[in-house]
């Protein structure tokens, strides 16, 4: 009897350790780490930007007038394109004369200042493919392209009316892009194909060159050929006058004889 039970204890505690040691060997199934979602792109508050980054106020204000300031802040923060804006300096407008931006209506005013943004975030380095299918469309869509030129680095815009390139960066990480141009950009769909023809520079001034100068070293070297002149003359007097002598003496002696 004694035999019986120690036999059954060993058979159930050698299946007990062999239950454990399976059950560490098994274990839970490894999982793989899922991948980190990636960072959400920074918020640029271009409100701020424009008003820090330099002197944008005319430019800035124009946006906030007509409200487009919202529409060109949803397309940087809440569109996958991201956005790139050419911002005129606070020059650039008070320069502008003809033509004059007080004439035009709002529409026509929303669509000169879409016309300064593209619906899409491009680097400098991006603009040299771009200059080779301009005109690029801008925000301000239908005929408001906008050519590029990539010359050595430099950025260069032209519309028609207006030849310009990108000063300086103001902002540029994606998803936002911020530029800064010496002039503003008029649209041929607004201002029209009559273009005035750009002034001739102008000409440099006639200098005329200075009149000649006799040189002391002219005037000294004609002092000896005056005085070679004068010691010839002279001579030749002297031999006269030498001649004019013995001819007369001649004539006394021989009417003596």
């Amino acid at each position: 009897m004694d035999l019986a039970r120690a036999l059954v204890f060993s058979c159930t505690l050698l299946l007990l350790c062999c239950s454990s040691t399976f059950a560490q060997n098994v274990g839970a199934p490894s999982l793989s780490p899922s991948p980190a979602p990636a960072p959400t792109p920074p918020y640029v508050n271009l409100t701020d930007l424009l008003t820090v980054a330099g002197p944008f106020h005319t430019f800035l204000n124009y946006l906030i007038q007509t409200k487009l300031i919202e529409t060109v802040q949803n397309q940087a923060n809440n569109t996958d394109e991201g956005l790139t804006l050419f911002v005129p300096k606070d020059g650039a407008f008070s320069s502008l004369k003809n033509p004059s931006l007080s004439n035009l209506t709002n529409e026509q005013l929303k669509s000169l200042l879409l016309f300064h943004a593209l619906s899409h975030y491009y680097t400098l380095a991006d603009f040299k493919n771009l200059s080779q299918l301009s005109p690029v469309p801008s925000m301000a869509g239908g005929s408001y392209g906008l050519n590029f030129t990539y010359i050595m680095g430099t950025v260069h815009i032209g519309t028609g009316w207006t030849n310009t390139k990108v000063s300086s960066s103001v902002h540029s990480t994606d998803p936002v892009a911020v530029y800064q141009v010496d002039k503003v950009l008029l649209p041929e769909a607004i201002f029209g194909t009559d273009i005035p023809p750009t002034p001739a520079p102008a000409p440099a001034p006639d200098i005329s060159p200075a009149a000649d100068v006799p040189s002391a070293s002219g005037e000294s070297g004609s002092t000896p050929k005056s005085s070679k002149d004068s010691s010839s003359s002279y001579r030749i007097s002297s031999f006269c006058v030498w001649n004019s002598l013995v001819l007369a003496t001649s004539a006394v002696l021989i009417s003596f004889l």
